[in-house]
């Protein structure tokens, strides 16, 4: 009994410097990384750095900064570190090939984050698929469509292809074509349009509306209507001038035609 005394005495001897060293600077590691993601935060709200991407950043390095400190205090406790980040790296090269597809998802945030293509509230399509960016996360986007479901995708694909964002630029042109009859007068069907443009608040005049033929069609003279709008109104105008142009033409007499066929019935 009196020998493993011994040797438990003589192992507090020899460990405790070494483990009151490491919970010493535990403690001061801990506080200073505190202190570190306080100042990073301050320092991106006072840049005005978008949230999601300041919170993303911060995480990482708090991340970063605790596995460090965690190793230090692994090596000054004596724990051999060689044979343990070889373990790690052996670990970290299985899950990344099983996480292939993850890892991707992952460098695909990481690419949104930094460049920034769209950002929170912006209305995106990629691939069949549109709605309004609810939250970029790690792995994946939140969208959510027109009619209110909710759609992820995977950051991988938001990144890595062709991508719209319909609300990047401050403006947009609604593009209509609107046909009239062969018959009728083309410049009393442009008197009727402007007259309809300076009715809607929401039609900008710089850039101007433009009016123009742009198709001689089968059974129609086909106009092209092009008008500015900011784009949160977009849907608004656009619905709107549809509706109006079908009834203003209808009261000025401008027929609207729809295609038709001659039908001939010889009797032999």
């Amino acid at each position: 009994m009196e020998k493993y005394l011994n040797q438990l005495l003589d192992l507090v001897v020899l460990y405790a410097p070494k483990v009151l060293g490491a919970l010493a600077v535990l403690v001061v590691g801990l506080f200073l990384i505190k202190i570190i993601r306080k100042s990073l935060r301050h320092l991106f709200e006072k840049r005005k750095m978008d949230p999601s991407l300041s919170s993303f950043l911060i995480s990482l390095i708090d991340i970063l900064l605790q596995a460090l400190l965690w190793i230090s205090i692994l090596s000054m406790v004596g724990i051999a570190m060689t044979s343990f980040i070889a373990i790690l790296g052996a670990a970290g090269l299985a899950i990344g090939m099983a996480l292939t597809g993850t890892l991707q998802n992952f460098a695909g945030g990481v690419m949104i984050l930094l460049f920034r293509p769209f950002r929170v509230g912006d209305y995106i399509e990629s691939q069949g698929i549109a709605g309004v960016v609810q939250e970029i996360q790690i792995f994946n986007t939140i969208l959510k469509t027109p009619d209110n479901k909710v759609i992820i995708v995977p950051n991988a694909q938001l990144s890595n292809t062709i991508m719209t964002n319909y609300s990047k630029e401050p403006q947009r042109r609604v593009d209509l074509t609107v046909g009239i009859g062969y018959g009728d007068d083309v410049a009393k069907a442009e008197q009727v349009l402007n007259e309809i443009f300076a009715k809607n608040d929401k039609i900008l005049k710089d850039p101007a509306p433009f009016i123009g033929v742009a198709e001689l069609g089968d059974s129609s003279v086909n106009l092209a209507v092009r008008v500015w709008v900011n784009s949160a109104d977009y849907w608004d105008v656009f619905f709107w001038l549809n509706r109006t142009i079908y009834e203003e033409f209808t009261k000025q007499g401008i027929n609207i035609p729809y295609p038709q066929m001659d039908v001939h019935l010889v009797k032999e």
